[in-house]
């Protein structure tokens, strides 16, 4: 009987019935040297090819296409991938998606990655020293610690507290969790008595709206606040919600707003929260990265003010999806966020454990990501870059509005800019530019209106871009509408 047989079947000749552990799960160490060598090599080449904008920017084949194209199901029934067909496998997955680094990328607000942060995926892929308890990986905490205390000084919240999560969305309902805990301090055991309301512009994120369903307080009780035309809070008529008869959870302002890219003016509606006992959340998912820039700095003036603060660093710190912060200025409103019991976890002395200020029990070592750009780059090379992308956007407002029928309803404060072109249908001309890959834009509504969206998130952007996109755009507007008479 060989050793795998007798693995195969528990035991040995020595030592009958006595189970004894398949080594089938090891590492082959040489493999993965060779494929992560072959790897690099082949995404070092990805993003110099998107840089240089030689490819398309984005493809999207119908899924089956793609699935019939990688193979997909044959591996998952049978496996035995090979390195030589990990090879084609990778070179077809690369072409089958959006080139994040690709100047004509101008879409949604996803970063084009940094190769820092790209090494920190790697090593944690590999460790999987999984946070929130520290036992299980203390120098992932350790950085993460430290990258926290690096964005609460920016924010300037000197006795405040916070945890890196997955995603703004994350992030912003344990920020209402923490507001929550502070205007009803016995809801986690109790269920809130009463009802509270959450004051926010129709501009606010989606997900602020789910955190108060998800929080048992009603997506319902999220009241619209003053706005201008374009969708910042209207501080001149902030004292009409005080005549509300529930009391509020918390008043958010956004910095900047998802859709047009406007901050709101944190500093008078920061006063306001302060002088009625309001609970003032900042969403700076997008937007607080200026607070890096010398320029942009004062578009942040007042988030110091603030109760709780989102940040997502997979936006404009570069830093591959996705890891957000939610810092608070109160250390004792995040603890009181979440009540847990779990003898096999919440016992002793857990002073470095970040397990009680956060939904995940198990999360990637995010803070190694942001900690790797920040030493590469330093706060001036990522405050650089933020400058860069929203210059490059005030760019295209400048050289927009300067052409034939080009509609652009406001100067930009960050690097997205909305825009119209003729009386043309914007999201059939938006659909022709990614079904030919030559740009890659987003879309919008703003007072009633439907606007094409562009997000400078790319370094490689540049005029020669912004220029060429014009002139597509009026290229294809006469075609879309010649196309849309013939019908």
């Amino acid at each position: 009987m060989t050793n795998a047989e007798r693995d195969e079947q528990g035991g040995s000749d020595g030592d009958i019935g006595t189970p004894r552990p398949t080594r089938s799960g090891r590492w082959d160490a040489h493999a993965f040297e060779r494929s992560a060598h072959l790897t690099v090599r082949r995404l070092a080449r990805h993003v110099e090819r998107s840089e240089a904008g030689e490819t398309p920017v984005l493809r999207r084949r119908p899924p089956g296409e793609i699935a019939r194209l990688l193979d997909i199901r044959r591996y998952l029934r049978e496996g035995g991938m090979t390195a030589e067909s990990y090879k084609r496998f990778l070179d077809r997955y690369l072409d089958e998606g959006v080139r994040m680094h690709h100047p004509a990328y101008l879409a949604h607000q996803v970063a084009s990655p940094d190769f820092p942060a790209a090494l920190g995926d790697l090593i944690h892929g590999v460790t999987n020293n999984v946070m929130s308890i520290y036992e299980m990986g203390a120098a992932a905490a350790t950085v993460e610690f430290e990258v926290l205390r690096w964005m609460l000084d920016k924010v300037g919240f000197t006795r405040g507290a916070g945890v890196l999560t997955h995603g703004g969305s994350l992030a912003n309902l344990t920020a209402l969790l923490a507001a929550r805990s502070s205007v009803a301090p016995n809801a986690w055991t109790d269920a809130v008595g009463g009802t509270f309301v959450l004051w926010a512009s129709p501009a606010t994120h989606y997900s602020l709206t789910r955190a108060m369903g998800i929080i048992g307080l009603g997506a319902d009780n999220v009241r619209p606040l003053p706005v201008d035309e374009w969708g910042r809070i209207d501080s001149t008529r902030l004292p009409e919600i005080l005549d509300h008869p529930q009391p509020a959870i918390a008043l958010v302002a956004n910095a900047c707003t998802t859709g047009s890219g406007l901050y709101d003016d944190l500093v008078t509606v920061g006063r306001f929260c302060r002088e009625n006992g309001i609970w003032f959340h900042v969403d700076g998912a997008h937007g607080a990265s200026a607070l890096l820039s010398d320029r942009y700095r004062h578009l942040l003036d007042g988030i110091e003010l603030a109760d709780s603060v989102v940040w997502d660093a997979h936006k404009m710190l570069r830093t591959s999806g996705v890891a957000a912060a939610v810092l608070v200025r109160d250390e004792a409103a995040l603890d009181a966020a979440f009540r847990q019991q779990a003898s096999y976890l919440f016992y002793g002395d857990q002073g470095f454990d970040q397990l009680r200020r956060t939904v995940e029990g198990t999360k990637a070592a995010l803070g190694l990501k942001i900690f790797l750009n920040l030493a590469w780059r330093g706060e001036r090379g990522l405050g650089d870059y933020v400058a860069q992308c929203y210059e490059t956007a005030h760019l295209f407002w400048h050289i927009a509005r300067r052409r034939a029928g080009f509609e652009l309803p406001y100067e930009p404060q960050s690097n997205i800019v909305c825009f119209r072109y003729g009386t043309g249908d914007h999201a059939r001309l938006r659909q022709v530019l990614m079904d030919e890959g030559s740009y890659h834009l987003s879309s919008t509504e703003l007072a009633g209106r439907r606007y094409l969206r562009l997000t400078v998130m790319a370094p490689a952007t540049c005029r020669t871009t912004l220029e060429s996109l014009l002139d597509r755009i009026v290229a294809l507007d006469q075609r879309v509408t010649d196309s849309a008479d013939e019908r």
